[in-house]
C-alpha cells in the first residue's frame, strides 16, 4: 500500500514538472521579489522626503502650497501599499501607481521652487538630498522595469500550452502590469539638476 501511494506521488510530481507547475511557481516567485524591489524602492524615495521638505522649508517658508502638496501626497502613498498577496488586483494596482506619480509630481513641483533660491542650492546638505533622490528615482526606473518585464514573462508562460491548463487548475491567473502611459513614464528618470554640480561628497552611498 505504501509502494503505491508512493508510486502514486512519483507520477503526480512527473505530471506536475511536464505540466509547467514547477516552473509557474518559479515565475510567480520571481514576480513577488521584483515587486518586493519595486516597494522597497518607492519607500526609499518617501523616506526622503521629510528631510527635502524641511530643508526646502529654511529657504523658502512662504511656498506652504507645495510643502502641503508634498506632504499630503507622501501620506497617499503611505495608505495605498500592495502587497504580493493583492498583485492580481489590477485597480489597487492602479491606485498604487496614481498615488506613486502624484508623488512624483509633487517632488518635481518642489524642485522648481528650488531653483529660484541660490542659497538652499548651495547648501550641502540640499545637495547631498538631491544626490540620493537622483539615485533613488533611477533606482525606481530599474525596479519598475525589472517588474514589468517579470510579470511578462509570467503572463506570457500561463497562457501557453500545457502551462496554461495547469495554471486553470490551480488558479494561477494573469497578473496586472503597469499600464502604457505609466511605462512611457518611468523609461526616464526624472531630472533633479540645478545647475550647481554634485560634490563628491555628497554622492549617496545607498
Amino acid at each position: 500500500m505504501k509502494l503505491l501511494r508512493n508510486l502514486v506521488l512519483l507520477l503526480l510530481a512527473v505530471s506536475l514538472t511536464g505540466c509547467g507547475y514547477n516552473t509557474i511557481q518559479k515565475q510567480d516567485e520571481a514576480v513577488k521579489a521584483a515587486w518586493s524591489e519595486v516597494l522597497n524602492q518607492y519607500q526609499r524615495r518617501a523616506d526622503l522626503v521629510p528631510n527635502l521638505v524641511n530643508t526646502v522649508k529654511g529657504y523658502a517658508q512662504h511656498e506652504e502650497k507645495v510643502f502641503v502638496e508634498v506632504t499630503n501626497a507622501r501620506a497617499k502613498v503611505g495608505s495605498l501599499q500592495v502587497n504580493a498577496d493583492s498583485l492580481n488586483d489590477p485597480q489597487k494596482l492602479q491606485q498604487f501607481q496614481a498615488a506613486q506619480g502624484e508623488l512624483g509630481s509633487a517632488l518635481s513641483r518642489l524642485m522648481v521652487v528650488s531653483e529660484n533660491y541660490p542659497q538652499l542650492k548651495a547648501d550641502g546638505l540640499f545637495q547631498n538630498l538631491q544626490a540620493q533622490l537622483e539615485g533613488t528615482e533611477n533606482r525606481v526606473t530599474v525596479a519598475r522595469n525589472r517588474y514589468v518585464q517579470a510579470v511578462q514573462e509570467y503572463n506570457g508562460m500561463i497562457r501557453t500550452f500545457p502551462n496554461n491548463m495547469t495554471a486553470k487548475i490551480f488558479g494561477y491567473k494573469v497578473k496586472p502590469n503597469f499600464s502604457v502611459d505609466n511605462e512611457k513614464a518611468i523609461s526616464t528618470a526624472p531630472t533633479v539638476d540645478f545647475g550647481t554640480g554634485t560634490p563628491a561628497s555628497a554622492t549617496s552611498t545607498h
